[in-house]
């Protein structure tokens, strides 16, 4: 009996040290990548990034589910398009990414909103530089609060690794893209 007390005593310790280490994590995320070198110019990767047509050309998650409902509205790149999608497949969901700004060449600021399986209010930042020799380097961030599932999520590496990984594979893709089209 008494060992089952001290096994029961060291488990409560243990949550209750995990929920608190958990629950001061920062109260925002944020994940970032880099592409590789691509060899176009900033003016031409600037167009595959500044208009949701082309990004299901690169986008990690175009191919999730072929038959996912899509949308555009606004304009037609730029500030003020609008791409939405739903999806019956829960690891797609449903959401809407507005471009709120748009620097040629430069920068696209995004508003990312997740409708379903969960809400939440994130930002995507895309920021093509020059490189020597006339390439392009493409960052590629998300920011966002953390709730308490995210902050689970931050602490145990999940959110890095989950997102970055489709970061990877989009600027792999974008590289591969904007270099065999042009």
């Amino acid at each position: 009996m008494k060992v089952i007390k001290i096994i029961f005593v060291a488990l409560v310790l243990i949550v209750t040290t995990l929920a608190g280490l958990i629950a001061f994590q920062p109260s925002s995320y944020s994940v970032t990548r880099t592409s590789e070198t691509i060899r176009a110019t900033p003016g031409e990767v600037f167009g595959y990034i500044n208009d949701f047509q082309q990004w299901k050309k690169w986008a990690p998650w175009f191919s999730l589910d072929p038959n996912m409902v899509q949308t555009y509205s606004g304009a037609s790149s730029g500030k003020g398009a609008v791409y939405h999608w739903k999806s019956k497949d829960d690891s797609v969901g449903e959401g809407n990414m507005e471009i709120v700004s748009s620097i040629p060449s430069k920068s696209v600021d995004i508003q990312l909103d997740f409708i379903a399986p969960f809400q939440s209010k994130n930002m995507s930042l895309l920021r093509v530089e020059e490189t020597q020799g006339g390439g392009s380097k493409v960052s590629w961030t998300m920011t966002g609060p953390s709730d308490y599932t995210a902050k689970i999520m931050t602490f145990f590496g999940m959110m890095d690794s989950m997102i970055g990984k489709d970061f990877e594979q989009g600027l792999a893709k974008l590289k591969t893209v904007a270099e065999n089209e042009q």
